[in-house]
């Protein structure tokens, strides 16, 4: 499943400072049962804005590391609080149809 949010970075910061936070965060996160990795991508024409994607194998394994309080996760999301705004998007299945181009597979 993916988790997926967006990040507005907030004027005065960079999304180079939310980044820094995020794969701190991310290292100890994906330590979880279940989890697959992260992606961070920033959107074309306003580099203030970005969308988050988290890669887990079921919602249950990304619903049992959101009940397990890590204190050092919560101080580094605490950290970038004041220079970002999040919104959290969704909770997504893995895809059910992808349409790849000809000679082209899809990443496993």
């Amino acid at each position: 499943m993916k988790y997926i949010f967006e990040v507005r970075v907030r004027e005065g910061h960079s999304a180079e400072e939310y980044a820094d936070a995020w794969v701190r965060a991310s290292e100890i996160i994906q330590q979880a049962p279940g989890a697959r990795g992260t992606e961070l991508h920033r959107k074309i024409d306003d580099p203030n804005v970005l969308i988050a994607i988290a890669s887990w194998d079921s919602k249950a394994d990304r619903d049992a590391m959101e009940g397990q309080h890590n204190p050092e996760v919560a101080s580094i999301i605490r950290s970038a609080a004041p220079f970002c705004e999040i919104t959290p998007i969704g909770e997504f299945e893995d895809p059910e149809w992808v349409v790849m181009p000809p000679g082209k597979r899809a990443a496993e």
